[in-house]
């Protein structure tokens, strides 16, 4: 049926296209359903998603500078096994944790976005990694006070 077509088809879709149908596969394991990509086709989804160029802020730079004078020692741009880029990922007793720099692509009038939202609920359902996000609104407000900063982002990690 469904996947049937997709295979039919399989040499005509884009980079986006494939991104979205890589983004349904997990969506149908995440949902338990049997469904899901022939290997072959996931493969070829697999490697369209994961091969985005990914663009570091000054805002997440900032974000990092932080999170390092508060003794975490973040990755940046870290590939889960699924393939979704965290901006960081730091250890708090013993569980990892994505910090996300959501900046104005991510939100409509400060709601985020599907794709914010879905990135979102797969890496915490699928992947298992709890998520927190440093809005760019939040971040603005705090003025550069490296106080401020430092107790914002403590707030938000239950430091």
């Amino acid at each position: 049926a469904f996947v049937d077509v997709l295979l039919e088809n399989r040499y005509i879709f884009d980079t986006a296209s494939l991104c979205q149908l890589y983004q349904w596969d997990i969506w149908q394991k995440e949902e338990r359903h049997s469904a899901g990509l022939p290997s072959e086709l996931k493969m070829k989804c697999y490697v369209a998603f994961t091969s985005q160029e990914f663009h570091t802020s000054g805002f997440q730079k900032d974000v990092v500078s932080v999170l390092r004078s508060i003794g975490l020692n973040p990755r940046e741009e870290v590939l889960t096994p699924r393939g979704f880029s965290l901006d960081a990922l730091v250890e708090i007793d013993g569980k990892q944790v994505g910090v996300e720099m959501d900046g104005p692509s991510h939100f409509i009038d400060r709601k985020p976005k599907g794709k914010t939202i879905i990135k979102r609920r797969h890496v915490t359902n699928v992947e298992g990694v709890t998520l927190v996000s440093v809005p760019y609104w939040e971040w603005s407000g705090l003025f550069g006070c490296r106080h401020h900063q430092k107790n914002y982002l403590r707030s938000i990690l239950g430091l």
